[in-house]
């Protein structure tokens, strides 16, 4: 337990170390009314939950330490791909690079075509009266952050599962050591989730279906809380095509029943034309819940961790150093308590998931009674 405890702490204690680095050093000797606004955590927080073409550990501009990933557009012009780190910056501060003939520009994480003129602001991204981006962009096929968050976390079950495999073969059956982690899991997505939700006679064809779920789901979430910052379950396109498969897997075992009940519901013949509409989006909300509250849950916690965090250097900004190292023990306490909540949320929400996803194929393959 003490080793448990100790990691944990490590793990949190470098979180916030590298959120601590993303953080702009404030003057002491600015006035009261430029360190009220000299700090805003909103950019730091947003870098942290995006996705981006790079992987950050600290610094900014000249002192950043990062991991430059490939970068891959289908242009005008066929396919180009570069290295992130071959976006500079030029006499205007914007990141800009040139291939093949175009100029590619990089604002808040997307890449665009660049004009052939900056405008009055030195910008090479034109806006429309609403203050939207009227550049058009490449499409981004680019290896980002979160995906390799997904290699990584690929990488983690490839590993973790054929050592399973191969310590049940050569121990004849008897769990030991991970073998022993990893049983007590796997029996629970099948006994308490498959055969509970979808029933004895048809849930063996599932199991590797919602075991994949879980761990995938729950090896991400915990991603996310190490000092890399993959927020891939954070990332909503991730979650819609979780979603999607659900619904996929869900549609394709309908049985006769299933599609019977939603064009043909048990009610009274006049409420048929107000509940046939109701079912047949209720096909669709429920995927969507599912995206929903995965993406929600998981970014929440890591905005709330990372607003505590910031509350230090908003009163470093504002009152100087010395109400830093006031507020720090309080937020460093409540920082520790939403990590460790976060922890469960992890394991938690990788079970809501799957969970629903075994209730929703259950209620398309269960018989006529």
């Amino acid at each position: 337990m003490f080793k448990k405890t100790s990691l944990l702490t490590i793990v949190f204690a470098l979180s916030i170390l590298f959120a601590k680095s993303s953080a702009p050093a404030v003057s002491e000797n600015h006035s009261e009314t430029e360190k009220s606004e000299s700090y805003n955590p909103v950019p730091m927080i947003m870098h942290h939950i995006a996705d981006a073409h790079e992987i950050h550990f600290w610094g900014e501009g000249e002192n950043s330490v990062s991991v430059p990933l490939p970068v891959i557009l289908w242009t005008n012009n066929g396919l180009v791909s570069f290295m992130n780190s071959e976006f500079h910056h030029d006499d205007a501060g914007h990141h800009v690079v040139e291939k093949k003939g175009m100029k590619f520009t990089k604002a808040h994480g997307k890449i665009y075509y660049a004009n052939e003129n900056a405008d009055s602001h030195g910008s090479y991204i034109s806006h429309d009266e609403d203050g939207h981006s009227e550049n058009s962009k490449p499409l981004d096929f680019s290896i980002t952050k979160s995906v390799v968050g997904i290699f990584v976390t690929m990488i983690i079950l490839l590993l973790v599962f054929t050592s399973v495999a191969r310590s049940y073969k050569t121990n004849g059956g008897i769990p030991k050591k991970l073998t022993g982690w990893m049983e007590p899991l796997v029996v629970f997505v099948r006994d308490d989730i498959a055969k509970e939700n979808i029933g004895e006679a048809k849930y063996k064809k599932f199991v590797p279906f919602l075991l994949s779920i879980f761990f995938f789901i729950l090896v991400l979430n915990i991603l996310g809380l190490t000092p890399l910052g993959f927020n891939v379950t954070g990332n909503i396109a991730v979650t819609l095509v979780l979603a999607l498969v659900t619904l996929f897997v869900t549609l394709k075992s309908a049985n006769k029943n299933y599609w019977g009940h939603i064009f043909n519901p048990p009610v009274p013949g006049a409420l048929k034309p107000l509940m046939i509409p109701i079912e047949i989006v209720g096909i669709f909300t429920k995927p969507f819940a599912l995206m929903i509250r995965l993406f929600a849950n998981i970014t929440a916690g890591h905005i709330v961790i990372l607003s505590l965090i910031s509350l230090i250097f908003v009163a470093q900004a504002g009152s100087g150093t010395g109400m830093a190292w006031a507020v720090s023990p309080a937020a460093f306490a409540l920082t520790l308590f939403i990590f460790v909540l976060e922890v469960l949320v992890a394991f938690l929400q990788a079970y809501i998931f799957t969970l629903l996803t075994a209730l929703f194929v259950g209620m398309s393959v269960e018989e006529h009674h």
